[in-house]
């Protein structure tokens, strides 16, 4: 009997508008090296579309599976991605986004030399519509350990969630937990990014693990995405789920060199 083959399962919403950007997120998926006794699955789900819309070179790859349900928003699309996967870890990729080289394998490293550790974040780059790259400008902690509740105790102050939640990585069985991802019609990331933050300690990567579109049709360019009676009603959702999850996990207090032994990203 041959050794056991590892997944990590790629989850990707996409949308009629953000068809067109599937081609650069898979050629980058394509350039994806991972460690040895790894392989990566890819879960496109089309939001209330055909899969005909997506390009027949990225249908017919054994690794990627497609499929289309009812419109529901990204967080029902990505749950329903989720649900066809069968990695042990989860890694999120929004359609119109690209991952650098080495940026799954940085995930699985970290994940698999930390146990302890529940999901991953990194450092993101700002994709701009004349193809040049700036840093993603919330500013970023120090490479390592994230501390259980840290990025939430932010979160509650500002409402902006620190990290940049379109390039997490996570441990399935922690996602299964939570349940997929809330039904908002947007930041349904930094929910389940809160979510995970309340549950687990987090990991942050210091290299550039992700290049995120900046163009006009974005959900985040939408009116009512940073304020009035939705994102009041969003933000609301958040903390009570949150919350409610922070309840289930109460932290423990652990000795001051607890994470003396843990390997820090480069």
């Amino acid at each position: 009997m041959g050794p056991v083959t590892r997944t990590v399962s790629i989850v990707t919403p996409v949308h009629a508008a953000a068809v067109e950007f599937l081609p650069a997120a898979f050629a980058s998926l394509r350039t994806q090296e991972l460690p040895a006794g790894w392989e990566w699955e890819w879960l496109v789900q089309v939001d209330g579309g055909d899969d005909a819309d997506v390009p027949a070179d990225i249908c017919s790859d054994p690794r990627v599976d497609v499929s289309s349900g009812r419109r529901g928003g990204p967080g029902v699309a990505r749950t329903l991605a989720w649900g066809r996967s069968r990695g042990e870890l989860v890694k999120v990729l929004d359609a119109d986004d690209v991952l650098p080289k080495g940026a799954l394998a940085r995930d699985i490293e970290v994940l698999d030399q930390n146990p302890s550790v529940g999901w991953t974040v990194c450092r993101v780059l700002d994709l701009m519509p004349d193809g040049s790259l700036q840093h993603y400008t919330l500013g970023d902690p120090e490479p390592g350990l994230l501390v259980r509740g840290e990025l939430y105790a932010y979160w509650t102050r500002t409402h902006r969630p620190m990290v940049h939640p379109a390039s997490l990585c996570i441990r399935e069985s922690l996602l299964a937990e939570i349940g997929g991802w809330m039904a908002l019609p947007a930041s349904e990331d930094t929910a389940l990014l809160m979510a995970l933050d309340v549950m687990a300690d987090g990991w942050f990567i210091g290299e550039a693990g992700l290049h995120y579109r900046k163009h006009p049709g974005q959900t985040t360019a939408h009116p009512d995405h940073r304020g009035g009676t939705e994102w009041e009603a969003r933000m609301g959702a958040i903390r009570k789920h949150a919350d409610a999850l922070a309840l289930r996990h109460p932290k423990v207090n652990a000795p001051v060199n607890s994470n003396a032994s843990l390997k820090r990203s480069p």
